[in-house]
């Protein structure tokens, strides 16, 4: 029997059966509200402070207020994940919505932002695509442009990155790879992309219209530690031909190798040294750091 999602919509916690959110919230209208995806190691969330901190910044950008302080968040997941009593670890999701209004863009007319938590079994990414890595498309869509929606701001409206998938889907790929309207690599549909080549770590600029990812930045901190080479540079379709490996990251499927791109094989068809290496030390940190989540 599949475990259903618990979720906490502004305090009240219910099944998903039982949740509701009005059809004239402006997160549903018009897109109006933004977002964060965790996931739990020993069943504690991980890295929820820079999750916090970037809700934050988005909501900011918006104009939108944010209802509890972050420790009110953090009990609130906390209860809601006692609630669930789900026996793996968890994915938990964070939606902020402008809240019921009238149906205009006013945002005057909402009086109350809405504030929601599910939180749901995590499924863990099968052994056997972290054997052999997965397969990607570089996508026809383009990264939404800077100048009309700041890719800072981690965005309940998806439109862009959902067209992408589908044609990632259509085509029997796992993830989609995005240029930006430069014609630039910026990042995937549902997480940053990374390549190697000769021996350095590469990974788009922030300037080229990508979200800047939790798990993008604790990856480039453990490069740094361990003495991997890692920096951000311009990345071109030309550099995608040449790379000795690729992997992508994202909270959920934290570093994930790429072994093929639009049909053809990268490096040597298997998940590469460095991503191994990364891969390997990302698991000692998580370890450490929620270790000393439970002591504390």
């Amino acid at each position: 029997m599949m475990v259903q999602a618990t979720l906490n919509v502004n305090g009240l916690i219910s099944d998903e059966k039982e949740a509701v959110v009005s059809v004239l919230d402006h997160g549903f209208l018009f897109g109006e509200g933004v977002y964060e995806t965790l996931r739990t190691y020993n069943h504690q969330p991980f890295l929820l402070d820079r999750h916090l901190k970037r809700l934050n910044q988005s909501a900011e950008m918006i104009g939108l207020s944010v209802p509890l302080t972050n420790k009110e968040v953090a009990f609130r997941i906390s209860e809601t994940m006692d609630v669930s009593q789900i026996s793996e670890e968890r994915y938990i999701r964070l939606l902020l919505t402008r809240g019921v209004g009238d149906l205009s863009y006013d945002p005057s007319v909402c009086r109350k932002p809405s504030f929601i938590i599910i939180v749901k079994p995590h499924e863990e990414t099968p052994q056997e695509l972290l054997a052999k890595g997965i397969s990607i498309i570089l996508s026809s869509v383009k990264r939404n442009h800077p100048e009309a929606i700041n890719p800072r701001i981690k965005s309940n409206n998806l439109l862009n990155n959902a067209l992408a998938m589908q044609e990632a889907i259509k085509k029997n790929a796992d993830e989609a790879l995005m240029r930006n309207y430069r014609g630039e690599i910026s990042e995937c549909a549902q997480s940053n992309f990374f390549l190697v080549s000769k021996n350095e770590v590469l990974t788009a600029s922030l300037d080229s219209g990508l979200l800047q990812g939790v798990t993008r930045d604790f990856v480039l901190e453990i490069a740094s530690e361990i003495g991997v080479t890692a920096r951000e540079t311009t990345l071109l379709d030309e550099d995608l031909s040449a790379a000795d490996e690729m992997f992508i990251t994202s909270t959920t499927r934290e570093i994930l190798p790429v072994t093929i791109i639009n049909n053809k094989q990268v490096g040597s068809g298997r998940p590469g040294p460095l991503t191994l290496e990364l891969r390997k030390e990302f698991y000692k940190r998580v370890s450490v750091l929620t270790s000393k989540a439970v002591d504390a």
